[in-house]
């Protein structure tokens, strides 16, 4: 008996990227639900594409939207009606090994958090100074 496919089969697979259950303490917009549909795990795609028997590599960048926590990646396999075949993911059962922590960055250097304070603190000096030049002057304007 041969395996020979049929000329329509075709397989998709969609990767995402997925909330460790340590994540999901007192988040519940990011809590594991049984039903696909409502399932708030794997919130962020990381490729969907055809299966193909060769060549299934790909680069991800992590965009700046993702949050620092800790992750896991998970796999699915549509078939051809795109109805969910089976599914893979790169921890155990238990969600406990295998899990990475992405750390996003703010973007922010030390550098322009001092430019930043000395800039309010000068604002603020002007602020308290214009305010007193105007109270003498009103001052002046009233002893006339």
């Amino acid at each position: 008996m041969g395996s020979a496919k049929p000329k329509s089969w075709k397989w998709n697979f969609l990767v995402k990227l997925c909330y460790a259950p340590i994540s999901q303490v007192d988040r519940v917009w990011r809590k594991t639900v049984d039903s696909l549909e409502k399932d708030k795990t794997c919130q962020f795609k990381i490729v969907a594409k055809p299966y193909s028997l060769s060549n299934n590599c790909f680069t991800w960048t992590i965009e700046r939207d993702v949050p620092t926590t800790t992750y896991f990646v998970r796999a699915y396999a549509y078939n051809s009606a795109d109805k969910e075949v089976a599914f893979g993911q790169s921890t155990d059962a238990h969600k406990t090994i295998n899990l990475f922590e992405i750390r996003a960055t703010s973007g922010c250097h030390t550098l322009i958090d001092i430019a930043a304070a000395c800039f309010s603190a000068f604002s603020t000096m002007s602020l308290f100074g214009f305010l007193y030049l105007e109270m003498r002057k009103a001052k002046l304007i009233q002893q006339r």
